[in-house]
Formats: structure tokens, C-alpha cells, sequence
């Protein structure tokens, strides 16, 4: 963030992400997007702020989602999976792969369960007909979005890998433990939502702000499975590699020069 070229470059891709799908959808598009879609906590919350402002933060408890304004919180938190969608339906669009609208129905799965989230906080938390929709989506998305994760972003749970359950390449080979605490970790926080459940306990905004900070954390981990998962895919179809394969083979290429060598010998 220090050089200009920097700032702009952040400014530029995020500005993509507010107008999704009508340019050819990057690499950088969708890996921001994911990130924003671990910043819902942040986002719900920016309503809350300005709304206790303007309350002069003596009824803040009003502008939560249990209010009558929820709607503008369920919009502000599930913009980065609304993004994310129209992004994945755009390179269905564009490649006619099946997987990307797969990818999108993650996304749309999530968008259900916030929903219900938020229409189980607005009638009071009660265990009702409400949550129990709640806890089918949000557990439709936690597995939807755990399996996505894990078999595809990361390409590991490889049945016959050379590293048990990963995979047969591995950029950081010196540190194997961290994929497999990755995977559990990852899973775990996925389903930090059942934190909401019990009607006894801490406070609901603490839970929230317990369930944002850990899926923080959750992103920076995924990143750089992520990342190191685009990178071997890159290698893997020559886009980025190490050693250029060659039109011919350097034995061919000895034999002739050796047959060059005895001609020129007569």
C-alpha cells in the first residue's frame, strides 16, 4: 500500500468486484472476491456503526439484526457471495464448464443460510421452525463450501497420493503436519457457526465478533493452499515452468551429430 501503483491496483480490482460479470472474470477477480467473502462480520457491521453514531451509541443494540432494519444488514453481508455467484455464472458463460456453475451454487447456498441467519436473529433467536432452516442451509453451505475447499481449491484428499490424503506435489514438502492441520482447521471453522446455538453463553455480538476473527484467520490459511494450488496448475500446463519441454528429443539430437562427425570423417 505504500507505492501509488499499489493503491491503484486495489482500487481497480475492487472496483471489478462491484460490477461482476460484465468483463472476462481473472484469477484476481475471483481470489478477491473469496476474500471478501470472509469479511461478512465487517461488512454486516458497517451499518451497525453508523447507525450507533448516529444514535450516539446510547441504543446501539437498536441497530442490530435482531432490528427492523436487518435487510440493509443481510444485503451488506451477502454482497461478496452475490459477486462471487454472478462471477462464477460469467465463466460458466464464457468456458461452458459445469464446474463453475457448481462453484456457483456454493455461493448461492450461502447467500440462503445468511438469510435465515438473519430472519433468526430478527424474531428473537427462538428455536423455531426459522432456525432449524438456519442450521439445514448453513449446513448444506459448511459442507458445500468444506468440500469445495478441500478438493478443489486445494486439490488434496488424494486417495493414492504420495502424501497420504494430499497430494503428489507439494511446495512446502518440509512443513507436510501444516497441510494436515490445514484441513482439519479449515473444516472446523467452516461449521463456527453452531457457536450460535446454545440460548445460554456469551453475548451474541461477542460470538460474532469470535466466528469474524476466525474465519479471518481461516482466509489467510486458504490462501496460501490456494495459491500454491493455481501455481502447480500453472506448471502443469506450462504456463509457468522451470525447464521449457522441447520439440525433440536430446537423444535423437546426439545420434545425429554423431552421424554428422563420421560423414565428415570421409
Amino acid at each position: 500500500m505504500v507505492f501509488r501503483s499499489s493503491r491503484f491496483w486495489l482500487v481497480r480490482n475492487v472496483g471489478r468486484l462491484l460490477i461482476p460479470g460484465v468483463q472476462r472474470v481473472e484469477f484476481t477477480d475471483f481470489w478477491m472476491g473469496d476474500q471478501f467473502c470472509s469479511l461478512v462480520f465487517t461488512l454486516s457491521n458497517v451499518y451497525l456503526f453508523f447507525c450507533s453514531y448516529a444514535q450516539g451509541f446510547d441504543q446501539w443494540r437498536q441497530c442490530g439484526a435482531s432490528s427492523k432494519n436487518w435487510p440493509i444488514i443481510f444485503v451488506l453481508a451477502m454482497l461478496p457471495l452475490l459477486s462471487r455467484l454472478i462471477q462464477s455464472v460469467r465463466r460458466y458463460a464464457d468456458s461452458h464448464l459445469i464446474t463453475h456453475l457448481i462453484n456457483g451454487g456454493k455461493y448461492g447456498s450461502g447467500i440462503i443460510s445468511y438469510l435465515f441467519y438473519f430472519l433468526w436473529r430478527h424474531q428473537g433467536g427462538n428455536h423455531g421452525a426459522t432456525f432449524a432452516l438456519w442450521c439445514l442451509f448453513n449446513t448444506i453451505y459448511s459442507s458445500y463450501a468444506s468440500s469445495w475447499d478441500l478438493l478443489m481449491d486445494w486439490s488434496v484428499l488424494k486417495a493414492h497420493a504420495k502424501h497420504p490424503l494430499l497430494r503428489n506435489d507439494l511446495l512446502y514438502s518440509n512443513y507436510v503436519p501444516s497441510y494436515y492441520f490445514a484441513i482439519i482447521s479449515n473444516v472446523i471453522i467452516r461449521f463456527i457457526w453452531v457457536i450460535y446455538i446454545p440460548q445460554r453463553g456469551p453475548d451474541f455480538y461477542l460470538r460474532a465478533f469470535i466466528a469474524g476473527i476466525l474465519e479471518s484467520v481461516r482466509r489467510v490459511q486458504w490462501n496460501f493452499y490456494r495459491l500454491e494450488n493455481e501455481h502447480l496448475g500453472n506448471m502443469d500446463q506450462y504456463r509457468v515452468t522451470r525447464e521449457v519441454p522441447l520439440p525433440y528429443s536430446l537423444d535423437d539430437m546426439k545420434r545425429e551429430t554423431d552421424d554428422d562427425d563420421v560423414d565428415d570423417s570421409h
